[in-house]
């Protein structure tokens, strides 16, 4: 009985707990809306003191009001002078309480009136959001309030530095308070102070850095020519060169990187091509085709599963992969397989089906390019240093197609259907004196290329629009990693690829799209007058 009494008693207590927070929350809430309705004043100077108590204030929401006031969208109803925050759709705006950011109404502009600001009010907003982000709890934040005042260091700020720098623990802060406090100390009277601030930040990497070291060298070229000058420019010069040294490093990589995540767009669209062009000797224009049904079916998915981006993603894959397979079984049974042996008329058949089929989709889609949502978790990208950031769309690519060689490779090398793609792609006769169906191996095969372009179309659909067009951006690109990696061989297919999108992200730049297009092609067509078989060629008795 006694414990039944205590745990009654627990329970009131914690109730009685929750509701006294709750209480006290509606009274913070109650007392910030008081500080906000200031905001209505029109004396500039008021306005001004109503910005310090809001950054006084420690509210939750003290913080995301400042930047919505700085960015102009805090407005105010005219009828009963309710603030709000806004999103403006053309002549209609959609009203968020600031408190909570709830939706509450959809008014018309001229119902609402911006709360003003002026430039004196926008550096008291600066120097009050920079001070509420130094004391954020989530370093990241704090880094990226520091980075925000580069361009805008003067002595408020510069305390505010200084002060976090008294009580910062993470390294990767407390280097970009240093940084900042040496980009303030470069306009110094003191030469010797300026020559340690010049030589501290020849290892940032920040772009303000160099625009600071670039001002002051300027400066102090036009200045009297004496030893201490001589010694400065030295010292600038240096530093300037080993950034720019850093920075060129760090732009080769990022080459690398794009040129990685073009070549795995690239060998997920090729490598369905070099297994059915390997095993059937077809010349399969309509393979674009298969990649863009199967970024279509991206597209439906996100259709039929609005509020679950991420899982209509993941879910895409094997969707598409099974309907492009169907699609390819489907031409492959019903045009195709009247047509082995002709390779010219293979390719006018398949161009003629790659028109249908693009026709189908404007007709039954849209004409349209549609655009792919794409999740959280692959947004964005991944800060590595400020001179070098990857994408994590490209890197989740790059991660996919490797993944999608292995498991073909595994199919190939470990399974019986793998087993006998390899024996009619080196011995189609030998293979069907032994009992293999060698059409039903052709149809499946078709099946397994075309289901791997579809997922190539998925993967594509994270970095482009989708439209009836875009397989033919890729279809002459896959035939030329085919030809250049080695027909039917994925070892040749991975290092073409690799080989090709790498090259273009460096010609590029240089010659323009179309330009390196040409010079790749000519690179080609020069490489396999002396090795016509490709880089890896398959070995057998009758793959010729």
């Amino acid at each position: 009985m006694k414990i039944i009494l205590l745990f009654c008693l627990y329970i009131l207590s914690g109730s009685s707990a929750i509701a006294q927070n709750t209480d006290e929350m509606k009274q913070a809430d109650l007392a910030f809306k008081q500080i906000l309705s200031g905001l209505l004043t029109k004396s500039f100077s008021d306005k001004e003191q109503v910005i310090s108590s809001i950054a006084a204030s420690k509210h939750q929401q003290s913080l995301p009001v400042l930047k919505l006031l700085l960015d102009g969208k805090i407005y105010y109803r005219k009828s009963d002078k309710a603030l709000f925050s806004v999103n403006i759709i053309e002549r209609d705006v959609e009203l968020f309480d600031l408190i909570n950011n709830q939706l509450i109404a959809t008014i018309a502009k001229k119902k609402l009136r911006k709360v003003g600001i002026n430039n004196k009010l926008r550096g008291a907003l600066k120097s009050a959001i920079a001070q509420l982000s130094l004391a954020d709890a989530d370093p990241k934040i704090r880094k990226q309030a520091i980075i925000g005042i580069f361009n805008s260091l003067d002595e408020q700020n510069i305390a505010l530095i200084q002060q976090r720098l008294t009580v910062e623990q993470d390294q990767t802060v407390l280097r970009e308070l240093a940084t900042a406090i040496n980009l303030y100390r470069l306009a110094s009277e003191d030469q010797q102070e300026v020559i340690m601030a010049v030589t501290y930040l020849a290892d940032s990497l920040h772009p303000e850095t160099r625009v600071y070291l670039h001002e002051l060298r300027s400066q102090t070229l036009t200045a009297e020519n004496t030893q201490a000058r001589q010694l400065l420019l030295a010292t600038i010069d240096k530093s300037l060169h080993k950034i720019e040294s850093s920075v060129n490093l760090y732009k080769h990589v990022e080459n690398i990187f794009f040129g990685l995540s073009l070549g795995s767009v690239l060998l997920l669209a090729a490598v369905g091509l070099a297994i059915t062009f390997g095993v059937m000797g077809v010349i399969n224009m309509a393979h674009g085709e298969m990649i863009m049904l199967g970024a279509y079916t991206t597209f439906i998915m996100q259709q039929l599963m609005p509020n679950s981006i991420a899982y209509s993603l993941l879910y895409s894959l094997p969707v598409a992969f099974i309907f492009t397979a169907i699609v390819g079984i489907a031409i492959e049974r019903g045009v195709i397989r009247f047509l082995y042996g002709r390779p010219l008329e293979t390719l006018l058949a398949t161009f003629g089906i790659s028109l249908i089929l693009q026709q189908a989709v404007r007709t039954f889609i849209s004409p349209q390019n549609r655009a792919v949502a794409s999740p959280d978790w692959i947004s964005g990208s991944l800060q590595i240093n400020p001179a070098l950031a990857i994408t994590y769309n490209r890197l989740y690519i790059i991660i996919f197609s490797f993944m999608v060689l292995a498991g073909l490779m595994l199919l190939l090398k470990k399974t019986s259907f793998g087993l006998q793609i390899r024996a009619v792609t080196q011995n189609r006769a030998m293979a069907k004196a032994m009992g293999i169906r060698t059409d039903w191996v052709d149809a499946f095969t078709f099946g397994l290329g075309s289901g791997i372009a579809g997922m190539a179309g998925v993967a594509l659909s994270q970095l482009t629009n989708v439209g009836p067009n875009m397989g033919q951006a890729y279809i002459i690109d896959s035939f030329m990693v085919v030809v250049f990696g080695g027909v039917g061989n994925l070892w040749g297919t991975l290092f073409g690829a690799m080989t090709l999108g790498i090259a273009n992200k460096y010609i590029e730049p240089l010659t323009g799209a179309v330009v390196a297009k040409v010079l790749i092609l000519v690179f080609i067509i020069l490489f396999i007058q002396k090795k016509p078989s490709g880089m890896f060629a398959l070995k057998g008795r009758s793959v010729d």
